[in-house]
């Protein structure tokens, strides 16, 4: 796992290396100061003369200055390093996430995703940090502080051999209590995060039912359950101090007090004022160092759950690949299956279509009728390679869709959905999504097409019009319209419109579609429909029942022989009346 981390330092490699040099000499000169500075008590108790206690004194002020030069440098390669390593951390996750296929997807919910993405990266950005620098001062001042103590003070040192046993067990003691909490409260994370995306993607289905109230106990509920997590762990965590504070003072105490018996007893042979001093000072240099190495153990610990968490997303292996020699062109738009199964897990139960025969010929028209659930979503996704066939085959242009490139089938075969997206940015800058390169005069004709041009000229900035996150600033018909006109700027082979003029009167859905047939003639045309006069011109008509074919046919074919359309059609016509 740190391995794989490691890679994510890339191009910040020299900056790491260079907070790890510098620490260690930061953590050199601070060790040599009390030293230094013992010896010049020792002087100046001696009468030493003032020349000598100035030059000290210089020698110790440069020693200081090139410390915090050290330290400063070093603080600023660290924070380069450290938000490099993250910047790295989330380009790998997010190019990762977009090789996912749905499949892949449906396996983390979006908000655990987003919390990958964010939260848990901003724990291992903080772990990355205090492991270049605090993980490397720590144990560095830790073992100088020590040997420089049992040189100055002698036996007098043998009170760590104490002190730090106690210290570090009740640290680790602490933190193994503590970890438990944490580790829970990132899956707590994701269900907030979920709520939250939940909340403000259906503002107005909460606000349209006045449930407001009750979407404020649910974030509260989930809020509060993540406060108890981090109070527990925290309220546990805050006993490191008071635990350093004790054995700092009863270390204190005692190189006071056996060190000033010491000095009277043997008339300061054993040991001097100067060493006490030094010991002082370095034993409270270990503990200090005691106190971050186990509030390092603390963040690693914690972080080391969102390490797992990441590294899934990293080593999640895409469902859909290309294969060894790519076919890198699409013939044509015709579409065949033969004799497909598909189910979205292996472990569902039933299939979502099963044994469908299906053979389209380039540039048909074809419709799609059925019930919600019929399976007509799923039998469409299988064309450009969004999901898997479980069972047969799935041929676009006369080959096996598992044999091409999927970048190349997927350009070559535009998608409009029922649920539509718009980008943030000007009306423009979505429609060339379909086709980075469209001239102005293409995204016109693409918009007259899909029956938009007029209302975008409405606005005060035409084609320039910004629009906002997900398109709430254009209704729902409008929205269907420009995706449509985007999905026509990529002049693909197959088109197919999933329930995508649901939003759109039925003159405007008549004049898409007569649109269609002029101006794209070559293009194979899948319209998934609840509307029946949606369809009913189609060269050829598809009802999907219970994740089968119940039939295939013209207008008039199913209405003679096929019950559920002519139901449909029925319902839909008042009785049928005029086909009497």
């Amino acid at each position: 796992m740190f391995k794989r981390f490691l890679q994510c330092v890339r191009e910040y490699r020299t900056a790491t290396i260079l907070t790890l040099i510098f620490i260690i000499g930061e953590s050199i000169i601070e060790c040599l100061i009390p030293f230094i500075t013992a010896n010049l008590i020792n002087s100046i108790k001696d009468g030493a003369p003032f020349s000598t206690v100035i030059q000290t004194g210089l020698i110790l002020a440069a020693l200081a200055i090139l410390s915090l030069c050290c330290g400063g440098i070093a603080g600023f390669t660290c924070a380069k390093a450290s938000a490099g390593f993250a910047k790295n951390l989330r380009h790998d996750l997010f190019h990762r996430i977009q090789d996912y296929s749905f499949e892949n997807i449906d396996k983390f919910s979006t908000a655990s995703l987003v919390t990958r993405m964010t939260t848990d990266v901003s724990n291992v950005q903080m772990s990355y940090m205090m492991i270049i620098r605090i993980a490397v001062r720590a144990p560095l001042m830790l073992i100088f502080s020590v040997i420089m103590a049992f040189i100055m003070g002698g036996a007098l040192a043998a009170s760590f051999v104490v002190i730090i046993p106690v210290l570090i067990g009740g640290l680790l003691l602490i933190a193994r209590k503590a970890m438990p909490s944490f580790r829970r409260v990132f899956k707590k994370y994701d269900r907030l995060n979920e709520s939250i995306e939940e909340n403000v993607r259906a503002m107005r289905v909460v606000k349209g039912f006045a449930r407001e109230d009750y979407e404020k106990e649910k974030f509260g509920a989930a809020s509060e359950d993540i406060r108890k997590d981090f109070t527990r762990a925290e309220r546990l965590v805050a006993l490191n101090t008071p635990l350093m504070q004790f054995c700092v003072h009863v270390n204190m105490i005692f190189v006071l007090s056996v060190g000033a018996y010491l000095i009277v007893s043997s008339g300061g042979t054993l040991i001097n004022v100067g060493e006490i001093t030094a010991m002082l000072t370095y034993g409270m240099q270990i503990l200090m160092q005691l106190m971050m190495i186990s509030m390092i153990y603390v963040m690693l610990t914690m972080s080391g759950e969102s390490m797992k968490r990441i590294v899934e997303v990293l080593e999640e292996t895409p469902s859909l690949s290309n294969p060894q020699n790519p076919v890198c062109n699409v013939a044509d738009g015709s579409v065949d299956f033969d004799n497909v199964n598909f189910k979205y897990s292996a472990k569902a139960k039933r299939n979502s279509l099963s044994d469908v025969e299906i053979h389209i010929p380039s540039g048909a028209t074809v419709g799609i009728i059925g019930g919600t659930g019929s399976g007509k979503s799923s039998f469409v996704q299988l064309i450009p390679r969004l999901y898997d066939a479980t069972e047969g085959t799935v041929r676009v242009g006369g080959l096996d869709v598992r044999s091409y490139d999927i970048e190349t089938l997927r350009s070559e075969v535009a998608m409009v959905l029922q649920k539509n997206l718009l980008f943030s940015g000007t009306i423009k800058e979505n429609l060339r999504w379909g086709n980075p390169d469209a001239t102005d005069e293409e995204i016109v004709e693409a918009c007259k097409l899909a029956q938009a041009d007029d209302f975008v000229r409405s606005f005060p900035d035409g084609y320039d019009t910004y629009i906002e996150q997900g398109g709430t600033n254009v209704s729902g018909g409008q929205k269907q319209r420009l995706c449509i006109a985007r999905a026509l700027l990529k002049k693909p082979k197959i088109l197919i419109l999933d329930d995508s003029t649901s939003a759109v009167d039925t003159k405007t859905d008549a004049l898409i579609r007569a649109g269609f047939k002029k101006f794209i003639p070559e293009t194979t045309k899948i319209i998934i429909a609840q509307r029946v006069a949606s369809v009913q011109d189609a060269d050829m008509i598809i009802v999907f029942d219970n994740g089968a074919v119940s039939d295939v046919g013209n207008h008039e074919e199913l209405l003679s022989r096929c019950v559920i359309y002519r139901e449909v059609y029925e319902q839909q016509t008042n009785g049928g009346a005029d086909h009497e």
